[in-house]
């Protein structure tokens, strides 16, 4: 008989906040100054307009952490609007583990009444307002709840560079007095300014450097604490610091992909433009096309010609791109997909965070087009899952779709700086002579074949073609009903031959117990914290994220029969039943009624405490209808 947890309910969720954990009084405060208080993390979260810079700020301060060899992940939210509007950035930092951007922030910065009214409910209590006065008109009530810290940063700023460039300076402005909070290291914050303003006008980069430096030298009022991090418990050699969409990008070109197409959409965007800017320094090309359907089959036209070719989109070009995808299915074309999800459908919420494109990266086309299905974790995750997308496109010869989102598309995260010199692979195409040759042979292993490059001599003679339409073992059109059956069968038998190959993903925490937490994609950082954090209040819970969707790994369904319950969790609806699309591809699979779903469609990433109190209450209804 399997051994339970013994603890079958849910204790209560701690939610004690504690201001910058672990803070500890390092120096007595001299006469007139603040005291210096040492902190192992901190959330910063800044809130302004688009127009203000203050991704800036944040990717500053994101960078400075990786080359601090701390810890780092951030969170934006940016307006869908070309005029621009209320935007966020925050920004966590630590000396040890960061798995998510954080619930609540330490240090609010404000640049205006919205942005001062809005965010107050995401500081903790205690936690510090920094605001530009100029702008903000403090609210008593909550001068009881939080510090405020009152600084005339518009107005000083204008002192500093003069009026034309207080618009353009106040965030630098800002991240002086941010580093002089937390007594960041300035030399290599005055090195990233020159990095940023790098190409650009000598006056630009020093105008930043003016307005630095005045922030930094400001009198910050009544401030009353500034901080200083912990040494790194890191210190495991040099770092890298980039978002989701570099890595992924970055990722391909090490896999040696060397060609691409594709069509401008928020937010895959920034991929194509970072591989049309380095492919050719690589002896590649990446071509903007007229539209989706267009860049798909360029794509697959260099898949065709002997490459590994990447093209990718968000939702609404993903559907565009779906009938020339089954064409690489039914041709069995390697292929790189990205889809970068955004909130849907239609034009949907173009800048905010959704995972509601699995069912048509699994299932999107007519008639049966089994495809792979892969989803990166974090920014890391992105580098490394790109190179094995190329590889089992390759082996497989078929398409791979690499499912990320806006999240970790665009969050920063450092990371440990890839052997490049082990990672880095030439697959150009091998023009070597064959004695004979078929593309769709029935004979071969688990239906894995793959093509040779045109141009390649066949001895036989015999040279195969490609087509759309159903085919026999050389590709010439066929209506036999036989060879469509064993086509048909060839095509899902590669990836059935996949999924025994894909290592069962391990559990995070103990594998029996109460709970079990299922995620994919970018939410396994808030789903660890949720885990850690439910532990330590006393609960038997654990987690378990599965990058590999479809085909699914073999031998999930042992590790869900240790547990109570298996809540999946994920950033989409949770439809007519109750579940999410990953949630309904595990009932389908398994069968398995306990498998429920914690969904949610606000186009914001999951905090901890939305996971715990989800799980908390469906378990509470449960009970109430027994």
């Amino acid at each position: 008989m399997r051994l339970r947890s013994a603890k079958t309910g849910w204790a209560n969720v701690r939610t004690t906040k504690v201001f910058m954990s672990e803070a500890t009084l390092s120096a007595p405060p001299t006469e007139g100054a603040p005291k210096v208080s040492k902190v192992s993390e901190a959330i910063i979260r800044i809130a302004g307009n688009s127009q203000d810079g203050i991704q800036a700020i944040g990717g500053f301060l994101a960078r400075l952490a990786g080359r601090s060899e701390q810890e780092v992940m951030t969170f934006m939210t940016i307006p869908s609007t070309i005029s621009g509007g209320p935007s966020i950035f925050q920004v966590r930092i630590g000396s040890g583990d960061v798995l998510s951007a954080g619930d609540e922030a330490d240090v609010l910065l404000a640049f205006y009444q919205h942005s001062y009214e809005g965010h107050l409910s995401s500081l903790k209590p205690g936690g510090i307002v920094l605001y530009d006065s100029d702008h903000v008109q403090p609210n008593p009530e909550f001068q009881k709840l939080y510090h405020h810290v009152a600084v005339p940063i518009t107005s000083r700023t204008v002192e500093a560079l003069g009026g034309t460039a207080k618009d353009k300076g106040k965030n630098v402005f800002s991240l002086g007095l941010i580093a002089k909070m937390f007594d960041l290291n300035v030399s290599k914050l005055e090195k990233l300014i020159m990095e940023r303003f790098a190409g650009k006008d000598e006056s630009i980069a020093k105008n930043a450097l003016m307005a630095f430096h005045t922030g930094y030298g400001s009198s910050v009022g009544n401030l009353i604490e500034t901080f200083q991090f912990v040494e790194s418990q890191k210190k495991s050699g040099q770092q890298v610091v980039m978002n989701g969409n570099e890595a992924l990008a970055y990722g391909l070109i090490a896999a040696g992909v060397r060609f691409g197409a594709g069509y401008p959409i928020t937010p895959w965007t920034d991929i194509m433009e970072l591989l049309r800017r380095e492919l050719p320094k690589y002896g590649g090309a990446f071509i903007q096309c007229e539209d989706e359907i267009a860049s798909i089959s360029m794509a697959i036209g260099a898949g065709y010609a002997g490459r590994v070719a990447v093209t990718g989109s968000s939702g609404p070009g993903i559907s565009l791109k779906t009938e020339a995808l089954g064409w690489a299915v039914m041709a069995e074309m390697p292929l790189i997909v990205v889809d970068v999800q955004r909130g849907g459908p239609s034009t949907g919420m173009p800048t905010n965070v959704e995972q509601s494109d699995l069912n048509i990266a699994c299932f999107g086309g007519h008639g049966d087009s089994p495809r792979v299905v892969i989803a990166p974790t974090n920014v890391e995750d992105c580098f490394y899952m790109a190179i094995e997308a190329v590889n089992i496109a390759r082996k497989y010869s078929v398409p791979v779709i690499i499912l990320t989102d806006q999240s970790i598309g665009s969050r920063i995260e450092a990371f440990e700086e890839p052997n490049l010199e082990k990672l880095c692979q030439d697959i150009s195409p091998d023009l070597t002579p064959v004695a004979d040759h078929k593309p769709y042979d029935l004979a071969a292993e688990n239906g894995v074949t793959r093509h040779v490059a045109p141009g390649t001599r066949i001895a036989s003679g015999k040279y195969p073609v490609v087509t759309g339409l159903e085919h026999d073992e050389l590709g010439h059109p066929t209506g036999s009903p036989k060879l469509h059956t064993q086509m048909v069968a060839k095509r899902r038998n590669k990836l059935k031959a996949l999924a025994s190959e894909i290592p069962t993903p391990k559990i995070y925490g103990p594998p029996e117990g109460n709970i079990l937490l299922v995620g994919w994609g970018s939410t396994e950082g808030p789903i660890r914290e949720a885990v850690d954090r439910a532990r330590a209040a006393g609960d038997s819970v654990s987690s378990l994220h599965i990058k590999h969707i479809f085909p699914l790994p073999n031998g999930l369904q042992n590790i869900f029969a240790g547990f109570n319950h298996v809540f999946v969790v994920e950033m989409n609806d949770e439809s007519l039943y109750g579940y999410g699309q990953l949630g309904a591809l595990l009932r389908a699979r398994y069968c398995d009624p306990k498998i429920k779903g914690v969904t949610k469609t606000d186009g914001l990433t999951f905090k901890v405490r939305e996971i715990l109190e989800h799980a908390k209450s469906s378990i509470a209804a449960g009970i109430r209808k027994l």
